[in-house]
């Protein structure tokens, strides 16, 4: 058995560990100490100093030197959410800790989101919504790429690009990808078309984002990308909303009424007050909903436990990330 330590912000905690999963988790340890907001922790050092695993997820405290030292026994940290950038530090790779998140259980949800959308987005559905509800009646012409022969651009092929892609496979589509670590061979195993950013927007009818917000993305998609896209494209940005230029963006969704963009991520987030893309008739926007909401948190918790069995019965952890992994996910 193991003793444990839950630490996390008092939200995440009630909807991340609701009863049945923080009763599973006290199922499986000798001992389970609780430290809700987690920046309360040093308040908490008997408790801190005793954790052999820590269970955290949005809201964990900052692993740097302090911390570390008040946590002598910690082997293992069991994380129920998915970027670890606001709370892992180069302390805690030295001290060579294990590092489990629930990024693939978190990306579930996502890909879900991105599926939908780009299916929608291909029969044009905001589009027509918006003319039907505005002319009171249905439009004659309904031009529309459809779901049958139309392309499908992700910029990037991580975890989440790759779930929405397996959920395109009920579509007629073909998928073409912008990822400067995808290899030839294994675009042909995942039956997608590697492209570049440039021929990626002029020749899809639908153009979602999965970019990770790293120094070197930040700002990566222009005005230019999207004036080419194709009439009537959808542009979906489930990932971060730095990673586009928003002023050009608004500035070519202005010109291009036919585009319709869904945007679930901004930046800043949420926009300013005064911000175009509450008012552009042709943005759907919507507060950062893609990613795990309500009980879909649970899964996320779940998926820690699980974690957890693995590594006391000695075996691979299935979601394990090193410094390397972490410094190229969002």
């Amino acid at each position: 058995m193991t003793k444990a330590l839950l630490i996390l912000s008092e939200e995440a905690f009630h909807i991340v560990y609701p009863t049945r999963v923080l009763e599973k988790l006290r199922a499986r340890v000798d001992s389970l100490d609780i430290i809700t907001p987690a920046e309360s922790w040093p308040e908490h050092r008997d408790a801190l100093a005793q954790a052999e695993v820590i269970f955290s997820g949005w809201g964990a405290p900052v692993m740097d030197e302090a911390f570390l030292a008040a946590a002598p026994a910690l082997k293992a940290v069991f994380y129920a959410a998915g970027t670890v950038r606001d709370f892992v530090t180069d302390a805690f790779w030295e001290r060579d800790i294990l590092l489990t998140t629930a990024r693939d259980i978190n990306a579930i949800p996502v890909s879900e989101f991105a599926a939908a959308a780009i299916t929608l987005g291909l029969k044009r559905a905001w589009h027509y919504a918006r003319l039907t509800r505005e002319a009171r009646t249905f439009p004659a012409d309904r031009p529309m790429p459809g779901a049958y022969g139309s392309t499908v651009g992700l910029v990037s092929y991580g975890v989440i690009a790759r779930m929405t892609r397996e959920r395109l496979r009920s579509l007629d589509v073909r998928v073409q990808v912008f990822d400067p670590y995808l290899s030839e061979e294994e675009a042909r195993q995942e039956e997608v078309d590697r492209v570049d950013l440039e021929e990626l927007f002029a020749t899809s009818d639908a153009v979602s984002v999965h970019t990770p917000k790293l120094e070197e993305t930040l700002g990566l998609i222009r005005g230019h990308h999207l004036a080419r896209l194709r009439p009537g494209a959808l542009f979906l940005n489930t990932a971060r909303g730095a990673v586009i230029n928003e002023p050009e963006m608004i500035d070519v969704l202005r010109r291009r009424t036919d585009i319709q963009a869904v945007l679930d991520v901004t930046h800043p987030e949420p926009p300013a007050a005064d911000s175009p893309l509450y008012e552009l008739p042709n943005v759907f926007l919507t507060p950062h909903i893609a990613g795990s909401m309500g009980p879909e948190c649970e899964r996320m918790g779940l998926a820690m436990i699980d974690e957890l069995i693995r590594y006391q019965n000695g075996e691979p952890l299935r979601w394990a990330i090193d410094a390397h992994i972490a410094a190229r996910i969002a």
